[in-house]
């Protein structure tokens, strides 16, 4: 043993610990990570204590219950297992037992808070072997995959309890807040059951007048039929942005998809067609007007023309097709496949071109392009729900996606209501395990 206490208190306690200093560096480092784990052990041992009775009745609810005595249980820590002596409850019927010290304590399963933190944070990221592998050469904790998984999946589903009722203020930017922007994607995951469905991702973002973005809140849903779970969920998180930004302009933003639109247009105060997929419909109008390596050049250079007017000129989204097809109709097309790619595009600025005011949002600094929420996909979902070899139940994946969608919102204030109400919390992981319910 290299730790033991050497003084007590009501409020503190004093450990001493060895460190040892033979052998190699790395020797000497892990030595020195293992004792300093003892003395953390030792030190939330006895603060475990202190969320215990002294084994007197208590009056849990409306319900009087009296001690059975106390029984050993073995706590998962930051620092390793601790064995602590605690009363559990039993009402003079019998029927289910209560343990003031996990109540008190606010433990999730039998980890502390810190270590259901700890986990879930890693379990968001990474695969249960992959989190095993972590803590056990980071940490120097040894833990099952099974229990990775468990403690990760209690967190996100506590998350996606509370989803409803999060009551957060959001953070105080440096710079005044000039225009919101909101949009939604979707992306294929792999499911166990039903294969490969698409899950929603959605984000609200932040710009000062200047067009730099000052934040972004991140939310997502797995995949169902009808869109109706994650669309609940993104409205909320909407209403809760308009009720503290009342004034500022909302614009949608997304690609061509139908149903995307009609979900933002009642959302937003101007809807805008993401002008690079704007773009690339010009440039696939392009290659079949300048068809061949030969005049590549060429088609370079005209292109240049048609998007700085689309991005700078008014009214050039609806000028658009009719330049096409004037050019088209002047360097006629033999190839049915050429003709099919060069009507689309017409087809495509026809029907998109009331959502294609991108002189008036430049004009004004408001953001042209979808990237945040493509990004979302990839960083809210991809990441985490495609790695190789993943397939998913809709359970643990709604988890773990909640999880990942509030840390990549991190940092806000939040406001928790329950068993206490914790202001000014940073990290929301805090917030869920100290809020958690028993």
């Amino acid at each position: 043993m290299t730790a033991q206490i050497t003084r007590q208190s009501e409020d503190s306690i004093t450990i001493e610990v060895i460190l040892p200093l033979t052998g190699s560096m790395l020797q000497a480092e892990e030595a020195i990570q293992d004792a300093l784990n003892e003395g953390g052990l030792l030190a939330t041992e006895e603060k475990l204590k202190r969320f215990d009775t002294d084994g007197s009745p208590i009056q849990h609810g409306s319900v009087r219950m009296t001690s059975k005595g106390q029984f050993v249980q073995t706590y998962e820590t930051p620092y390793g297992s601790v064995a602590v002596p605690r009363h559990v409850y039993q009402t003079s019927e019998g029927g289910t037992t209560f343990c003031p010290l996990e109540e008190n304590a606010r433990m999730i399963l039998n980890a502390t808070p810190k270590f259901a933190k700890l986990v879930s944070y890693k379990y968001a990221e990474a695969g249960a072997d992959a989190v095993v592998d972590d803590l056990l050469e980071c940490h120097h904790r040894k833990i099952s995959n099974r229990y990775v998984k468990s403690l990760g999946d209690t967190v996100g589903a506590y998350a996606v309890a509370k989803e409803e009722t999060w009551n957060y203020a959001l953070p105080k930017f440096e710079r005044p807040c000039a225009s919101i922007a909101i949009g939604v994607d979707g992306t294929c995951m792999l499911l166990h059951e039903d294969g490969w469905r698409v899950a929603m991702a959605g984000t609200i973002a932040f710009y000062d007048a200047q067009g730099e973005r000052l934040h972004s809140i991140y939310a997502g849903a797995t995949p169902e039929y009808g869109k109706e779970k994650f669309h609940g969920k993104f409205h909320r998180e909407v209403d809760r942005v308009k009720e503290a930004y009342p004034n500022v302009p909302y614009i949608g933003l997304g690609d061509g998809a139908a149903d995307n639109w009609s979900y933002l247009k009642p959302l937003t105060d101007q809807q805008t067609l993401d002008f690079y997929h704007a773009s690339e419909y010009v440039g696939k109008a392009a290659v079949v007007m300048f068809k061949g390596a030969k005049k590549e050049v060429e088609r370079e250079a005209w292109l240049e023309d048609p998007l700085h007017r689309l991005k700078h000129k008014q009214g050039a989204a609806c000028r658009l097709p009719s330049v096409l097809e004037e050019f088209g109709s002047m360097t006629p097309l033999k190839n049915a496949e050429d003709q099919g790619k060069f009507q689309s595009a017409v087809t495509y600025f026809q029907n998109q071109k009331g959502r294609m005011k991108y002189s008036y949002s430049v004009e004004r600094n408001w953001p042209i392009g979808s990237g945040v929420t493509e990004a979302a996909c990839k960083t809210l979902i991809k990441h985490r729900l495609c790695k190789s070899g993943s397939r998913w139940k809709d359970k643990g994946a709604l988890a773990v996606l909640s999880i990942r969608g509030l840390r990549l919102t991190h940092p806000f204030q939040a406001v928790i209501g329950g068993s206490g109400s914790f202001m000014a919390e940073r990290n929301i992981l805090r917030i869920i395990v100290l809020c958690n319910p028993r």
